[in-house]
Parts: C-alpha cells; sequence; structure tokens
C-alpha cells in the first residue's frame, strides 16, 4: 500500500473513499512482492497494480464489494491446471491479496491510514503493521510505526499484542523491509497465532557517484530512474557543475574521500567510483571498502584494475575488503555508449541488490524473481 502513498494521500485529503487491495504473500514465479497495492475509489479510478496485469479485474471487483459492504477480506489467486480460463496467474505463481476498505465511516482505521500516508509522502522513514490473518474482527486493523518506536493506532485485543507488534515492526524499519510475520494472539509465540504484514517505507537509497565524467552524466540518470536520490561528488568545480548534471539531487565539490567521510552512508547505499585517477580512486577506495554499504565498483580497463589493486594492498586494504570490489564496474553487456555503460553499471547494482546471476534468462533454469530484501526477520506467512 505505501508503494501508491503519494496517491492515496491525495485522495484521503480530497475525502474520498475507497478500497486497497495489498499483496499479503507470493508463492512461485508471482510479479509483484508483498506490499504492492491496488486502491479503487466510489467512483471506480484505480490506481496501482497487484498483479502486472493477471488478477487486476478480479481484484478490481473485490474493492468495488469491500466498498460497498465494509468487510476486509483475504483472497488467494493463482494459477489453475484443471480450469486455464480461470482467473490465476498464468505465470504459476500464487498471490495472497487483503482487500481493505477505508472509508469515512471507518474513524479509527481511516486516521491510521492518514498519518501513514501522509508521513511517506513527506519523506518520513514509516511503517504500517496490519492483521491479515486472525480472528475477523481483528482483520485489517492497522498500527502506524514510527522509527522511534512511537506508534498510533491499535489492534484492540490484549496490550502486550500491540507492545509485541511495535517491537517487531521497529526492526523490520529498520532495515527497509516489507513482509509477514506471525504472532500469538497475546502477544506471545503462544495462542492461536495471527499474521501480521508489516510494510516499511523508507527515504530513497543514496547512490553517490564520483567523478564528473560523461559516463557520470548518464548514470545520474539511470539512477534517479531506479529510484535513488543521486549525488555526484568531483574535486574539479570546473566539472561538477549543475549544467553537467542537471538530474542530480546533489552536487558536490570535494576531495572524493573527504567527502565520504563526511556524508552518511547505510546498507543500502551504492557508490559508483568513475575518477578513473590513482590519486583519487586509492583514498576513496581504502574507505569504501570498509564501509557497511550495499555495493562498490570501480571504473578502469583491466589492466587499471590489478594495478589499483596493488595501491590498495600497498596502503592496507586486506583481501576480503577487496573482494567486495565490482571492477571492472558493470556486467558485461558490450557496452560502448556513455547510456549504454550507465545500463550494465544499473544492471550490476539490481543484480546485486536482488541476488540475481546476471546471465541470460533463455535457456536458464534458475528463478525470474530474486527479492532477498523483502525476506522479513520472522517466518514468512506459508502460501501453500
Amino acid at each position: 500500500m505505501l508503494d501508491i502513498a503519494e496517491e492515496l494521500h491525495r485522495w484521503v485529503e480530497q475525502g474520498r473513499d475507497f478500497a486497497v487491495a495489498t499483496v499479503v504473500a507470493v508463492g512461485g514465479s508471482a510479479p509483484r512482492q508483498p506490499g504492492a497495492a491496488l486502491a479503487v475509489d466510489a467512483e471506480g479510478t484505480a490506481i496501482g497494480s497487484v498483479s502486472g496485469g493477471c488478477v487486476e479485474g478480479a481484484v478490481y471487483e473485490l474493492c468495488r464489494q469491500a466498498l460497498e459492504d465494509g468487510d476486509t477480506v483475504l483472497e488467494r489467486f493463482g494459477y489453475s491446471d484443471d480450469d486455464a480460463f480461470a482467473v490465476g496467474l498464468t505465470c504459476g505463481g500464487v498471490i495472497d491479496i487483503l482487500v481493505t476498505p477505508v472509508r469515512a465511516r471507518d474513524t479509527a482505521r481511516r486516521a491510521v491510514l492518514a498519518t501513514a500516508l501522509a508521513a511517506v509522502a513527506d519523506g518520513q522513514a514509516t511503517a504500517v503493521a496490519r492483521i491479515v490473518s486472525g480472528p475477523a474482527d481483528l482483520m485489517g486493523r492497522a498500527l502506524l510505526v514510527r522509527s522511534d518506536g512511537t506508534y498510533e493506532g491499535g489492534f484492540g485485543a490484549h496490550p502486550e499484542l500491540d507492545r509485541t507488534v511495535v517491537g517487531e515492526t521497529v526492526a523490520q524499519l529498520d532495515a527497509g523491509r516489507t513482509g509477514t510475520l506471525e504472532i500469538g494472539e497475546q502477544g506471545s509465540r503462544c495462542g492461536a497465532p495471527l499474521t501480521v504484514l508489516v510494510e516499511s517505507s523508507v527515504p530513497p537509497p543514496r547512490m553517490i557517484v564520483f567523478g564528473a565524467i560523461d559516463f557520470a552524466s548518464a548514470l545520474v540518470r539511470m539512477g534517479k530512474f531506479l529510484g535513488y536520490r543521486v549525488t555526484v561528488c568531483d574535486a574539479r568545480p570546473v566539472f561538477a557543475t549543475r549544467t553537467r548534471f542537471p538530474d542530480a539531487d546533489e552536487i558536490v565539490v570535494d576531495w572524493p574521500h573527504r567527502y565520504l567521510e563526511s556524508t552518511d552512508v547505510d546498507a543500502r547505499t551504492v557508490l559508483c567510483v568513475l575518477t578513473h585517477d590513482a590519486k583519487f580512486d586509492v583514498p576513496l577506495l581504502r574507505l569504501a571498502l570498509r564501509l557497511p554499504v550495499a555495493y562498490v565498483g570501480a571504473m578502469g580497463s583491466r589492466r587499471t584494475h590489478l594495478d589499483r589493486n596493488q595501491r590498495l594492498r600497498e596502503v592496507g586494504v586486506t583481501e576480503l575488503e577487496l573482494a567486495r570490489l565490482r571492477s571492472p564496474i558493470g556486467l558485461d553487456l558490450g557496452a560502448r555508449t556513455p547510456e549504454e555503460t550507465a545500463l550494465s553499471i544499473a544492471s550490476e547494482i539490481v543484480a546485486n541488490r536482488r541476488g540475481g546471476s546476471g546471465t541470460s534468462l533463455t535457456g536458464a533454469h534458475t528463478p525470474i524473481h530474486h527479492d532477498p530484501n523483502s525476506v522479513p526477520a520472522r517466518r514468512i506467512g506459508s502460501v501453500a
């Protein structure tokens, strides 16, 4: 649901009633991951997607029905071998969809979701926990949880349940994860289990591009396309300009290693070193390879790569640290132009993030969809 937060926030501000269908769990080769959502308002306007088209029509009708009768429902969709024309996922997957009405008369639920949507639209780190399996009177109830552990809303079943869910949700939010967890009805691991969907929304991950060269301009555009907040850093003011990088969120004129020392990075940050100059590369990579970031890649020929590795060893970089370096940067696409090179780099970043192999899908027997970041800290709810 939080993936369409900005649009839903506008609907709330306009006073619209709507129903939102959210992917709760997936199995097999489902096209969308938990948290993906489709919403339908009272006029029949739809936004978002839960399946890339396979079951949108059926889910649309479930939303219209939920708006009419006010009930929260959990529905499963999957491909049927017995009926090839049945509504389902022809790609062979299974998805569970939670459909929740959000109407003016549903004051408590609407208030919690409205606050959450406003926070996400404002770029704040926010999580929403909703009960998707359990007693009928708890279905669809929601908690808004912030990174500092404060929360709004409640499940109303047992005080310990709220506290347990908040604690688990804060951990999920810290990691930027969306997924399900199972908790006992009274907040412990005992008793009848409840399945809770935790949706996390965190500010966009950072991409820092070091080296204001022509390849960097194309990579900035690609990074923005992938949803990163992109910074360009170069020590040369004549090259690090807004004119050359109009799409960058931030342009910094500073020595790369000095800027990296002073800026905030996290486990989702990607660092792309395009400086191609030892006086910049070595101090920068010495620091970068010791930071808890998602990706460190450096441009250069294979000869440059070998020379750079030797220079890094001489300044104390270990073999384990060197093993983190993606160099030469990018996947082997035969890229020539800056745009093709940017695509090569972006492809490697996506493969690294999602656990892909980077090989052609044609003739392969590997899964099409990889999403290691969606695996929650607790056991994922079964969809079998």
